[in-house]
């Protein structure tokens, strides 16, 4: 797509090895070493960059932060995945790095609206997806998290600080043993996607199958489902049934 070199900055215990074969070069750092990171770009001329993987969100509270790092989080009166990383997208854009949405490159694993996959949707399960994406939508603007699990008009779980898979497991539980459960991911009104992309894949799956969650919803054209040749594959095989939300 026109990228002629490709810079790495991965983190110890966090980045998969196998991205080294597939950039120019990689430089490895721990979680919290803010000014490496930055000096890894400016010495090699970069100028933009953009996030992608993640960081677990137990490592966040578990970093050791360099001075850099230490000021700017002193300066933050709220803690959480956007606020830190918006931090440091503004400590990048003082050094002259512009930090960019990846969604360019991405957008064709993005499905739209109608994106529907494995068993037919039933009605009452349409409508617990409709009440499921209302409430994914509030508690996501009250930065709480991005998930819900209903089932029959009742909510069974909310996402919190543990994760997607997490709150499946735990809202799959609740249903009790006929299962059955619907869960919806979104993305926040004002969501930055520079640092953080929805997504769902054949882990998401296989998650949903062992909590007998029966339907995913995700948000049409802002989530990004990995390995889709295989999510679509595995939802066949597991009955499990995925769709576009709007």
């Amino acid at each position: 797509m026109g990228v002629e070199r490709l810079v790495a900055v991965a983190f110890e215990g966090e980045t998969s090895s196998e991205l080294a074969s597939l950039v120019d070069e990689i430089v490895w750092l721990k979680v919290g070493q803010l000014s490496r990171l930055i000096q890894t770009f400016k010495k090699r001329g970069v100028s933009q960059c953009v996030m992608a993987g993640q960081i677990a969100p137990k490592n966040l509270f578990d970093l050791r932060p360099d001075l850099r790092a230490v000021t700017m989080l002193f300066k933050l009166k709220e803690k959480n995945a956007h606020s830190l990383f918006g931090a440091i997208a503004n400590e990048l854009r003082k050094d002259g790095i512009e930090l960019i949405e990846a969604t360019p490159w991405l957008k064709p694993l993005m499905p739209g609206p109608a994106w529907c996959v494995g068993p037919k949707i039933t009605h009452a399960q349409q409508e617990d997806v409709a009440f499921a994406f209302r409430i994914a939508k509030e508690i996501s603007r009250l930065e709480i998290g991005q998930s819900v699990v209903v089932k029959d008009g009742t909510v069974l779980a909310v996402e919190g600080f543990e994760g997607t898979d997490a709150c499946l497991a735990r809202g799959g539980e609740l249903a009790g043993k006929a299962g059955g459960a619907v869960a919806v991911k979104v993305a926040k009104e004002k969501h930055d996607f520079r640092f953080d992309i929805p997504c769902v894949g054949p882990q998401t799956v296989e998650t949903c199958h062992t909590a007998r969650i029966a339907v995913l919803g995700i948000e049409a054209g802002r989530t990004l489902v990995l390995e889709q040749t295989e999510v679509e594959k595995l939802a066949q095989t597991r009955r499990i049934t995925f769709v576009t939300v709007a």
